[in-house]
C-alpha cells in the first residue's frame, strides 16, 4: 500500500492521477508510476471515509501520505489507570492502551517539579511495578510515603478504592478542573480551623499553596477559560511545519510539533466543503464558513495546500490520541490557520470521538487571535532550525554539491554559486539582487543588488542585464576575467568578485535561463553553468532543454538550491521595498518649487517622513534651517494641493 486517499468521484480522482506525465506535480507522477494496481472501497458515508482512510494511514504507513511523526520525542505525564494501582509517571514515546496521557510538556524537568508539587496534594504511586512489588514483600514502603508524596497502597495504608480516588481527582485536576479542588481545599482548610485542628488546618494549606505554584507554571492565555487545541502551519513547496498548543482551563498546558513533507496534490471534490455546522453559542474572536486563513508572513503554502495538511493533522493526531479516551484527547475547541476541505465530516468525526459537539474554527480578532499568531510563529521557526540543522550539516552539504554536480553534468562540484532574483511591481522601481553561497553557506559580504536600467519591466531582458554586468565587474568590460584582474593592486589580495561562480542560478524557467546563457556566450564564457530555478513545481531548466531536470523532492541537491533562491529574493524584496519608500517620499516634494535637495533632506530630518511634514503647521516648517516662511507657505499649500 503506498497511497491511502479519499473521494466522492472515483472516475474524477484517477482522471486527475492517470493524465500526462508531463502536467502532473513531480511527486504525484512519482506515485503514480510505482503504483502497480489500484483498489477501492465503498462506504455509506464520508465520516466513514474518513475513518476508514484514517485506519489504513495507521495500519500500512503508506509512503506518499502525510505522516504527523514528531520532530522529536516530547515527554508527558502518564497515568496508568489500566493497572489495579495506577502510577504517575513522565514518559517519551508511543501511546499505550490503558494509559492515560497529559501534555506533551516542552522540557522534562518542567512536568517533574510539577509533578513532585502536586503529590503533596495526590500522593498517588510513583513507584516501578518492581519497587511496588518488594515493597508488598518486606511491608514496609519507600521514603516518598513516609515524607507524605505516597499514600503507600502497597502497604496497605490506602484502599484500592481510596487510590483510585486520589487518581481520579489528580486526573480532573490535570484535565483542567481545578476549581472543585480549590473550593475543596480551601473549606476544608476553614473547617479545621475552626475546629482548632491547627496541625490539619496548616497541611491543607500548604497542599493549597502547593496547587496554586503549579498552576501558575502555565500561562493564562485565554482569559474565559477555554479548553481548545490552537494549531499553526508554515511551510513552502517541500515541507511544512505543524504547531499545536493544548489549552486547558485557559492555560497552555503542552505543546507539540511535526516536520512533514507537502502531500500528493490531491483532485478537487465534486463540491466545495461546507463550513462546520454548529453556529450558535459562538464567542467573540470566533468565525465560523469560509474565514480567512492565518499564514504566516511570506508563507509559500496556498489555502488549498493548506487545509489539506490541516485535514491530514487532524484525522491522524486525533484519532491517534482518542483510542482510549476521546473526550479528554478531543477538545471542545480547535482553532485552525484555515478549514479542511471536508470541514463538516471532519467536525462530525471528531465530535464523535470525544462523544460530544466539537468546534472547528479559525480565529480572526481577540485573544484567539492573537495565540494562533503566536503558534504559527511557533511553527515558523520550528521549520527555520530544522532547515539550519539540515544546513549545519557538513555531510549533507557536500552531498548536495556533489549531486547537483551530477544531475546537471558539471566536472567539479561547484564550490561557489550565484543566484539571481527580479523583484518589481508591475513594471516600476525594478531591482535585482545576486546572492552568493560558498561551501554551500551564505557569503553575505558579497551580496549585491542592482538597479535595471535597460528593460525595466521585462523579467527575461533584466535576468540578461544582470548577469552581463555581473560577470564584467571588476574585469574592464573585458569578457574574459584574468586571474589578476580582481587583485587589489594596494594589498595584493583578490577583491570580492575576482572569481565567477561556478554555477549561476536564475530564479525563473526555460526563457530567463536561455537569456543568461545567450550572455555567457556573447562574452565568451563557458566554465560556468547555468540553471534556473521555477518556483511552483521546483523544476530545474538547463539552456536550450524542452524539459526539465526534476531532483527528488528529498534531495539534498534541491534543498540546497531552493534556500539559494529564497535567499536572493528575500534579498530583492528588502532593496524594491527601499527603493520604492524612496520613491514615494521624493516624488510628494519633488514637484514643490524652490524645493532642492538640501532642504528636502533637512525636512526628512526634522520630521521623519513625508506624513509629518503634511500634518505640520507654516510656522512649524519655517523653524527648520533653510527653510523660510514664504517656502514654507508653499510646501503647506502644495501638499496639501497633492493630497
Amino acid at each position: 500500500m503506498i497511497y491511502v486517499g479519499k473521494a466522492k468521484s472515483l472516475r474524477q480522482r484517477l482522471n486527475s492521477y492517470f493524465a500526462d506525465l508531463s502536467g502532473l506535480h513531480p511527486r504525484t507522477a512519482q506515485m503514480v508510476t510505482t503504483a502497480a494496481s489500484v483498489e477501492w472501497t465503498v462506504v455509506g458515508t464520508e465520516v466513514e471515509a474518513l475513518q476508514l482512510e484514517f485506519n489504513w494511514i495507521k495500519e500500512f504507513d503508506p509512503r506518499f501520505n502525510v505522516k504527523f511523526r514528531d520532530d522529536k520525542s516530547y515527554p508527558e505525564l502518564a497515568v496508568t489507570v489500566g493497572e489495579q494501582f495506577p502510577r504517575l509517571q513522565v514518559t517519551r514515546g508511543p501511546h499505550k492502551k490503558g494509559v492515560k496521557y497529559f501534555g506533551p510538556y516542552a522540557h522534562a524537568w518542567a512536568i517533574r517539579e510539577t509533578l513532585d508539587l502536586l503529590l503533596r496534594v495526590f500522593p498517588a504511586r510513583t513507584c516501578s511495578a518492581a519497587v511496588f512489588r518488594r515493597a508488598q514483600r518486606t511491608g514496609r514502603p519507600c521514603l516518598l510515603a513516609y515524607i507524605g508524596k505516597c499514600s503507600a497502597p502497597c502497604v496497605g495504608w490506602v484502599s484500592e478504592e481510596q487510590h483510585r480516588k486520589i487518581v481520579d481527582d489528580f486526573c480532573e485536576f490535570m484535565s483542567g478542573r481545578t476549581k472543585p479542588l480549590i473550593r475543596r481545599l480551601e473549606r476544608e482548610m476553614a473547617e479545621a480551623s475552626d475546629a482548632l485542628d491547627f496541625e490539619r488546618a496548616a497541611r491543607l494549606r500548604d497542599d493549597l499553596s502547593a496547587v496554586h505554584r503549579a498552576m501558575e507554571k502555565q500561562a493564562v492565555v485565554l482569559s474565559d477559560g477555554t479548553n481548545a487545541d490552537v494549531v499553526g502551519v508554515v511551510g513552502d513547496e517541500l515541507e511544512a511545519a505543524v504547531h499545536v498548543f493544548h489549552v486547558r482551563d485557559g492555560r497552555v498546558r503542552g505543546q507539540r510539533g511535526w516536520i512533514v513533507e507537502i502531500p500528493v496534490d490531491d483532485a478537487p471534490e465534486d463540491s466545495p466543503a461546507d463550513a462546520p455546522g454548529d453556529h450558535t453559542g459562538d464567542r467573540p474572536g470566533d468565525t465560523d464558513g469560509q474565514a480567512a486563513p492565518l499564514l504566516a508572513p511570506g508563507a509559500a503554502l496556498d489555502e488549498g495546500r493548506l487545509g489539506t495538511i490541516v485535514e491530514g493533522f487532524l484525522t491522524q493526531f486525533y484519532g491517534g490520541r482518542a483510542a482510549d479516551d476521546g473526550a479528554t484527547a478531543v477538545p471542545h475547541d480547535i482553532l485552525v490557520p484555515t478549514l479542511p476541505p471536508q470541514a463538516e465530516e471532519v467536525r462530525a468525526w471528531l465530535s464523535a470521538l470525544r462523544g460530544s459537539n466539537v468546534r472547528l474554527r479559525v480565529p480572526q480578532r481577540g485573544d484567539k487571535r492573537a495565540l494562533a499568531e503566536t503558534v504559527t510563529r511557533n511553527a515558523a521557526e520550528m521549520l527555520r532550525q530544522h532547515r539550519l540543522r539540515r544546513a549545519s550539516d557538513l555531510t549533507a552539504r557536500s552531498a548536495a554539491l556533489d549531486e547537483i554536480a551530477d544531475t546537471l553534468g558539471m566536472d567539479a562540484s561547484p564550490l561557489r554559486i550565484e543566484c539571481i532574483d527580479i523583484s518589481h511591481v508591475q513594471g516600476t522601481n525594478v531591482v535585482a539582487s545576486l546572492v552568493v553561497f560558498e561551501d554551500a553557506l551564505p557569503k553575505r559580504s558579497d551580496y549585491r543588488h542592482f538597479a535595471i536600467r535597460e528593460h525595466p519591466g521585462d523579467d527575461v531582458a533584466s535576468i540578461a542585464e544582470v548577469v552581463r554586468r555581473r560577470l564584467t565587474h571588476g574585469a574592464g568590460g573585458r569578457a574574459e576575467l584574468q586571474p589578476t584582474a580582481g587583485i587589489n593592486p594596494e594589498t595584493g589580495r583578490p577583491r570580492r568578485f575576482a572569481y565567477p561562480p561556478q554555477l549561476l542560478v536564475v530564479d525563473g524557467g526555460a526563457p530567463q535561463v536561455n537569456a543568461a546563457a545567450a550572455v555567457l556566450t556573447d562574452l565568451g564564457i563557458t566554465d560556468i553553468t547555468v540553471c534556473g530555478l521555477a518556483k511552483r513545481l521546483e523544476e530545474v531548466w538547463l539552456p536550450g532543454q524542452d524539459d526539465p531536470v526534476i531532483f527528488p523532492r528529498s534531495s539534498e541537491a534541491l534543498y540546497l538550491l531552493q534556500r539559494l533562491r529564497d535567499e536572493a529574493h528575500r534579498f530583492a524584496i528588502t532593496y524594491h521595498r527601499s527603493k520604492r519608500s524612496t520613491a514615494m517620499t521624493a516624488s510628494a516634494l519633488d514637484a514643490i518649487p524652490g524645493l532642492g535637495s538640501v532642504r528636502r533632506q533637512a525636512l526628512m530630518k526634522q520630521f521623519g517622513s513625508v506624513a509629518k511634514i503634511r500634518a505640520a503647521t507654516a510656522d512649524e516648517i519655517a523653524a527648520v534651517p533653510g527653510i523660510g516662511v514664504r517656502t514654507a507657505e508653499t510646501i503647506v499649500a502644495a501638499l496639501a494641493e497633492a493630497r
